[in-house]
């Protein structure tokens, strides 16, 4: 069964952030109003705060995803279990340390950045 697709960013300027643990690219205010649809127990929509946190305009490049499970490059990504949508293909920081915890207590992957 095929889940709904994310919020497609409203705009591609200097606004755009990307989610620290699934790499969703979206707006400032998209993330505020709506979360990440594929990290909810982070609950962005529920704390601006949260948002800044889990989120970086630190990232390289962005790719759309239509079909993640069939896609190679969602998969070489490591977002092929995410909702369709657009990604960017790397952030350059690291999910705070509380926030890594968190996903461990969700039972839910996180692969930090690869350092270069």
């Amino acid at each position: 069964m095929a889940h709904a697709a994310a919020q497609i960013p409203t705009s591609f300027g200097h606004e755009l952030r990307a989610c620290l643990r699934c790499k969703l690219v979206k707006t400032y205010d998209q993330f505020r109003e709506s979360g990440c649809e594929n990290c909810p127990f982070f609950k962005m929509d529920e704390d601006q705060e949260r948002v800044g946190d889990c989120t970086t305009v630190n990232f390289t490049g962005v790719i759309s995803v239509m079909d993640p499970p069939r896609s190679w490059a969602a998969r070489w990504l490591r977002i092929g279990r995410f909702r369709p949508g657009c990604y960017t293909l790397a952030v350059s920081e690291a999910l705070p340390e509380d926030l890594q915890n968190l996903c461990e207590d969700e039972h839910v992957p996180y692969n930090p950045p690869k350092r270069i």
